[in-house]
């Protein structure tokens, strides 16, 4: 089944973008130095904008994740394991998720958000890298593959 197939069940988008926020928020307290300091303050800058941002911005852009991420989940079926793919392939799977945030955070009239954004950017591969297996699991957990 294709990650896309998912995007108009309800209730896997809800429990996805639930997990997902939960994901975010654990890597976000993770961090620590002074880049951990950055990322922190950027983060609260981001969930300060109003009341479920990042949930909400999480659901706007968890279609056009999944159609962005089908092609390396096929293939990762083929290969027997597509959450066990998408690990191994960390890196690709980084730069796909940041291809997505980096056309959406130009369109956003929030200033805030893409001053926040535009900040870390280039410091942040790294760490999307390091969320991939968690963000792999729960795909595999919601999707069957």
């Amino acid at each position: 089944m294709a990650l896309s197939d998912k995007i108009g069940d309800q209730n896997t988008q809800t429990s996805l973008v639930a997990d997902c926020t939960k994901l975010i928020d654990e890597q976000v307290a993770a961090k620590g130095g002074m880049s951990g300091l950055a990322i922190k303050a950027a983060y609260g800058v981001v969930k300060g904008v109003e009341p479920g941002y990042i949930s909400g911005a999480i659901q706007r852009l968890m279609p056009e994740i999944l159609i962005a991420l089908d092609p390396m989940w096929n293939e990762g079926v083929q290969a027997g394991d597509p959450v066990e793919y998408l690990i191994q392939n960390r890196s690709q799977t980084a730069d796909t998720l940041l291809g997505i945030t980096d056309a959406k955070i130009q369109k956003t009239k929030n200033g805030a958000v893409r001053a926040s954004y535009n900040k870390l950017r280039k410091s942040v591969k790294n760490d999307v890298e390091e969320a991939v297996p968690g963000l792999a699991k729960i795909l595999g957990t919601h999707i069957p593959a």
